[in-house]
């Protein structure tokens, strides 16, 4: 009977007899049935989802699931319970099975219990590694790889995992084999987002677009649980038909999923969702332009703001090659510096934030991070430029607080007096501009060029041989200070 009101629920069968199941374009077929049990230690786990990315079921008592598969579903997952841990096959995430084209399968799902749970745990985001050659590949595997793997070992005996914000390639799939070498050095699960280099351009729409990728990874969009936080991966990148040509827009499969996926999920709950365009940034605001790129942001934000509404948020994006993060109402948007930099070509982004990762701590609903740049301490999170670096500011000591948010506090000293708030203003970060702008561009990528940033700050002029410190205070009570002589 569920088959059957499946398919008139298609438009495929009337009251009548069943007729022959047809295959599709793609090659699925319509008798697809999906089963099998969530279990965890021989017995089986109730109420966990299982999902084909079109439905989600629960499991039952005795963690047993069925469905019917959605025609274009590609693979099964499930939605990992809290306590749970990751299913880790050599740094990639193992959450999902792929479909069969036809006929019924099973696909069991056994988890292994975390002694002492994980209310606290940790997670890593990785922004664009975007690995184009062996050298860039061998950077991430034998240089940020293990700098990672020291971060996750600071963070003690916490759960953690990692998230690839996407572009984890620079279009050349050979190198997936060399970023999964990179995740296996971390030591710790990675879920992987989609980006605009990860995809087929030679596929004639997106559907097919994302094929190497799930060949490589699962599916595209999925949601996990850890402690008491929902976790949801979502691909905004919406390939249009031309090679390197897109939008940022989540399609209605996609939004109607997470619909039933937040179903699962109580109001006041946080929930952090990772995808690879931003879903804004205040770009064109520093441009002075109306309007973002339309490869820039998500179109369609709008309609994923409303369903995360009654949700404490946390987005995590990369894309940009910049860091940036805004807070409006119940979101907060992380925009990750590159662990690349700027296409591995220099030491630092177009921002002038240097090569790195975000680092997230959880306890209960509550997160607390931050960046990481590779190769130095944690309080490395400032730099300060000598007066006239920047000419627009006269003879000004500027700094750059590149993970800077509202909540921060970015003070001064003038030989020991304090000197109250530095002013922040728009402007492009000295060190970038050297290196990125002009006839100093970078060997390997000539299009890479330095970008406005609201992350910079300026003291009063100041004198030669002034000693100028500079205390940043994050939004937890950390305080990073540096200081110059001018």
């Amino acid at each position: 009977m569920q088959r059957r009101n499946f398919l008139k629920g298609l438009g495929l069968i009337s009251a009548g007899t069943l007729p022959a199941l047809p295959a599709l374009s793609n090659g699925f077929r319509l008798d697809r049935m999906l089963k099998g049990k969530v279990q965890s230690k021989g017995k089986g786990l109730a109420n966990v989802g299982v999902s084909d990315g079109f439905q989600i079921v629960s499991t039952a008592k005795d963690g047993s699931y069925q469905l019917q598969a959605h025609p274009n579903a590609s693979h099964v997952f499930v939605i990992l319970p809290a306590g749970y841990h990751i299913p880790n096959d050599k740094g990639i995430a193992r959450f999902y099975v792929p479909i069969n084209n036809t006929g019924t399968q099973t696909a069991d799902f056994v988890l292994e219990p975390i002694a002492g749970g994980d209310n606290e745990h940790a997670f890593i985001v990785w922004g664009d590694t975007q690995i184009w050659d062996k050298e860039d590949a061998q950077q991430l595997v034998q240089v940020s790889a293990p700098d990672t793997k020291a971060a996750v070992a600071a963070l003690g005996s916490l759960p953690v995992f990692g998230i690839g914000c996407g572009d984890l390639v620079f279009d050349k799939f050979e190198l997936f084999d060399d970023y999964k070498k990179a995740v296996e050095v971390t030591g710790i699960p990675f879920f992987q987002v989609i980006g605009n280099h990860d995809m087929d351009l030679t596929a004639r729409t997106d559907d097919q677009s994302q094929q190497t990728f799930k060949q490589q990874f699962g599916p595209t969009y999925y949601s996990f649980n850890r402690g008491a936080i929902h976790y949801v991966v979502l691909d905004d990148v919406f390939f249009i038909g031309m090679a390197k040509k897109y939008i940022g827009y989540i399609t209605e499969a996609q939004l109607a999923w997470l619909e039933e996926d937040l179903k699962r999920v109580p109001a006041g709950s946080t929930v952090v969702v990772s995808l690879h365009i931003p879903t804004d940034t205040g770009m064109a605001e520093r441009q002075k332009k109306k309007e973002e790129e339309l490869g820039g942001i998500v179109a369609n934000r709008a309609a994923l703001y409303a369903m995360l509404k009654p949700y404490k948020v946390h987005i995590m994006s990369g894309h940009t090659h910049f860091n940036e993060n805004w807070e409006k109402d119940n979101i907060m948007e992380h925009n990750h510096g590159t662990v690349c930099g700027a296409w591995w070509t220099g030491p630092v982004c177009g921002d002038g934030c240097p090569p790195g990762y975000g680092v997230y701590k959880v306890k209960g609903n509550e997160l607390t991070w931050h960046y990481q740049s590779v190769g130095k301490a944690p309080n490395h999170q400032l730099r300060l430029y000598k007066a006239g670096s920047v000419p627009e500011q006269a003879n000004a000591v500027i700094a750059n607080v590149w993970n800077y948010d509202p909540a921060w506090k970015v003070e001064w000293w003038l030989d020991g007096k304090a000197m109250g708030a530095l002013q922040p203003f728009v402007g492009l970060d000295p060190l970038a501009k050297e290196l990125y702008l002009g006839n100093k561009l970078p060997a390997k990528h000539k299009w890479v060029e330095p970008v406005l940033t609201n992350h910079l700050f300026a003291t009063a002029a100041v004198q030669a041989g002034q000693t100028i410190v500079v205390k940043a205070t994050d939004r937890f009570g950390q305080m990073f200070e540096e200081s110059i002589t001018a």
